[in-house]
């Protein structure tokens, strides 16, 4: 299976290591990110990262999992669930004067978003190129759920990223 060398910027320590064994010189960029086009997919890079910023990622990704309607339909009530106690943590710590509680809301809405996220990857809503994602793009696209949706990005994505599902 063919990779490529990913580099997480907030991870990235600026240690430079990636820059002196790459053999192709494809770390060796302005912007700081991988050139996908001279990376030939060796690894040496991430194995050189002290921070661990640099990543092998599958160029193609393979089809997102089936699951039964009982399954998605329970992931979409916990997903709806969760979204709903992460607007209430947030707004406490909104609400709020205390310090204490400001940080431990804050804290517990972000916690409750990464829960949210698994889930929501774990359904296939996550992946642009799954059948789930797609449509659920396509949905937002036909009827935004905020006004401020950015709907020509999501269009872009759906052009640009085949489902990877038939």
């Amino acid at each position: 299976m063919k990779k490529l060398a990913v580099r997480n910027l907030r991870l990235c320590t600026k240690d430079c290591l990636c820059l002196y064994v790459c053999p192709v010189g494809a770390t060796d960029t302005e912007n700081s990110v991988i050139d996908k086009e001279k990376c030939t997919g060796c690894g040496v890079c991430a194995q050189a990262c002290p921070s661990g910023a640099i990543s092998m990622v599958p160029l193609e990704y393979p089809p997102q999992q089936q699951k039964a309607e009982t399954v998605l339909t329970a992931s979409r009530a916990v997903c709806q669930n969760k979204a709903g106690q992460e607007g209430i943590a947030r707004q406490l710590a909104e609400e709020t004067e205390d310090d204490a509680l400001y940080r431990l809301m804050s804290a517990a809405a972000k916690s409750i978003r990464l829960v949210h996220e698994d889930l929501s990857r774990e359904s296939g809503y996550m992946l642009p190129q799954s059948k789930n994602a797609r449509e659920r793009l396509q949905g937002w696209i036909q009827e935004p759920p905020a006004p401020d949706f950015p709907r020509e990005a999501a269009q872009e994505l759906l052009d640009r990223i085949p489902c990877n599902e038939s």
